[in-house]
């Protein structure tokens, strides 16, 4: 069964963002668990509700083939946090699948894995992308190795897809 982890803000996540590449996944026969700052609710920018199963510090990186970090103001959180940059690296290291949308992105490029790949991600970040040595593209998903990232909530369905395909889902 493959194994995807969904890495939500506590508030202010994209609804869109966390809840098309879900159905998805779920669709394509994925198993997928959410994690956040802390386990609990956790509350979309249009109200959208997800339940965090665990907080992203406790996540084992050897139990998941993808791990993906959802987009909106709350992403933020992460762009910094050497916990959710840790965990991004170990799931590449190991050839899993991991993939930002939106604002996301910028988690990723701080993390050292866009350092010369084709990334994507909302207008706002291209100059964060570019300084952390990603090559921006304006395109709404971009797929470079097991790298993919997403311009934001039009490309969440079309994120997915390309999330599950990778998967071989």
């Amino acid at each position: 069964m493959t194994q995807v982890l969904m890495v939500v803000a506590p508030q202010q996540f994209r609804d869109e963002e966390y809840e098309h590449p879900r159905e998805v996944l779920l669709s394509r026969g994925a198993t997928v668990t959410t994690a956040s700052v802390e386990p609990g609710e956790c509350i979309g920018r249009f109200g959208a509700k997800a339940h965090a199963e665990m907080a992203v510090a406790d996540a084992d990186p050897a139990d998941y083939d993808a791990v993906v970090f959802v987009g909106g103001a709350g992403s933020a959180v992460y762009f910094d946090d050497e916990r959710a940059h840790a965990l991004a690296r170990a799931v590449a290291e190991r050839g899993g699948v991991v993939a930002a949308i939106c604002i996301a992105p910028s988690t990723l490029a701080r993390a050292g894995l866009l350092r010369g790949r084709r990334a994507t991600a909302y207008p706002t970040q291209r100059d964060d992308l570019v300084a952390h040595g990603a090559a921006w593209s304006d395109g709404p998903v971009e797929i470079d190795g097991r790298i993919i990232t997403a311009n934001g909530p039009d490309a969440a369905r079309a994120f997915g897809e390309a999330i599950a395909d990778a998967l071989g889902l």
